[in-house]
């Protein structure tokens, strides 16, 4: 799981950097997902647990920095409504 995704609380510099980019936001849902390139994200806002093809698991949710590297497939269930910030490659 290491490989596929990182997830840390971001230091004082690392959330004024991640402010720079878009944001997206998206309510109580779940949807598969590939990530074709990596994607670096803060959550403003949130909860969810991601669910991976071997049945793993990992959550993270408002606070935290995430890292999803290329090639990933997995399955988001967001158990509360998301906003964050994030930067693709």
């Amino acid at each position: 799981m290491k490989e596929r995704v990182k997830i840390w609380k971001p230091s004082p510099e690392e959330i004024e950097e991640i402010k720079q980019y878009p944001t997206w936001q998206k309510g109580q849902s779940e949807f598969e997902w590939f990530y074709d390139e990596d994607e670096t994200f803060y959550l403003l806002e949130g909860e969810v647990e991601v669910e991976f093809p071997d049945g793993s698991k990992v959550n993270f949710k408002k606070g935290d920095m995430v890292k999803f590297k290329a090639g990933t497939e997995c399955k988001w269930k967001i158990k509360e409504k998301v906003l964050k910030h994030y930067k693709i490659g």
